[in-house]
């Protein structure tokens, strides 16, 4: 077992690289695999333009790959370890929706009875969807203080997150076409609209993150048997509890504020890092899930930029296309289990 395990650790940072060389180098110009490793080391290629192609474009997207790919997969964990459901996913206390709402309002509530500003710019869809997944994030603690179980908890994340979709319909339903395409495309997430300044905020922001997820990976072992388990060995559940959703709620607010709703990969790789490990064990799955996660978001990327062609498809779309097998798979096997 632990044989298996270490290939496992060889197998993911080699596939994660292999996964970033491929997607620096495909594109509307697709640049060779050998010369790529000059470019990253020594900022040196045969072509000046693919040098310029990759830092000042390619190079960025790939580490917003990396990073979103890494803190939705680790929210994911924290979510279906803190439910104790397998069906969680990192938007599941309505984040994603009180993000898209804030976002809403900004953009459409131009052309309707609400009117903010009159240019919104990169910046403020960033303030905007931040402030829409603080909004909630404080909302769900203030909530979590007074519930003792996490099903309650879980109930009323997905009641807030309906209730703010039915708020962004009624704003689509009053804005013009114009405004409400703009949104549309917000809602398609995106992965190549950041630059370095961008990126360094949004890698400080996950580093906390994770760094905190590290530090909860003994009461995320004792939540999977349950409060009672994890009283009687010393944890405080409260507390733990509360840190847990601070830490979900700070990976899924950043990633959404700077690359819009993104679906389904939180939820699928922990998943298939559990079916890769073979454990439930939040010390091996924690930075696991990191590496899974990235190599996931960078081989949709790959698919979503179509090789070869100037068109790039929506990422929630090619996520979705890998993702909502992996819920069906979950669903069927759970009932083959419960016969």
């Amino acid at each position: 077992m632990k044989q298996t395990t270490l290939k496992h650790w060889f197998l993911l940072p080699f596939l994660l690289i292999l996964c970033l060389m491929l997607n620096i180098s495909l594109g509307s110009v697709t640049i060779p695999l050998n010369e790529i490793p000059g470019i990253l080391l020594a900022k040196k290629s045969s072509d000046e333009v693919w040098t310029s192609i990759i830092w000042d474009f390619r190079m960025t997207k790939a580490l917003t790959c990396i990073l979103a790919g890494g803190a939705l997969s680790v929210a994911g964990l924290l979510m279906q370890t803190l439910f104790r459901n397998s069906l969680a996913g990192p938007d599941v206390l309505g984040l994603s929706s009180g993000a898209s709402l804030a976002v809403s309002l900004i953009i459409m509530g131009q052309s309707s009875a609400v009117q903010l500003l009159a240019e919104p710019s990169p910046w403020t869809i960033v303030g905007a969807a931040s402030a829409g997944s603080a909004a909630v994030f404080a909302l769900v603690i203030v909530i979590s203080k007074k519930l003792r179980d996490e099903t309650s908890l879980l109930i009323i994340g997905l009641m807030i997150g309906a209730t703010a979709a039915s708020l962004v319909s009624v704003m689509q339903f009053l804005s013009n076409a114009d405004d409400q395409q703009l949104f549309l495309i917000w809602t398609f997430g995106s992965l190549g609209g950041l630059n370095w300044t961008e990126i360094m905020i949004l890698a400080g922001v996950l580093l906390v993150g994770i760094l905190l997820a590290l530090y909860l990976m003994k009461p995320l072992n004792a939540w999977l048997l349950g409060d009672h388990y994890a009283r009687s060995i010393g944890v405080d559940v409260p507390r733990s509890r509360f840190l847990i959703i601070c830490c979900a709620c700070l990976l899924t607010g950043a990633v959404t504020a700077f690359c819009g709703p993104i679906a389904f990969v939180g939820l699928a790789v922990p998943h298939l890092t559990r079916l890769l490990f073979k454990t439930h064990d939040q010390k091996t799955l924690i930075p696991a899930v990191v590496f899974a996660g990235a190599i996931l978001m960078l081989s949709c990327d790959i698919l979503a930029q179509l090789p070869g062609s100037a068109y790039v498809l929506p990422i929630n779309a090619i996520t979705a296309l890998i993702g909502a097998p992996v819920v069906i798979s979950i669903i069927v096997q759970s009932r083959r289990l419960a016969v």
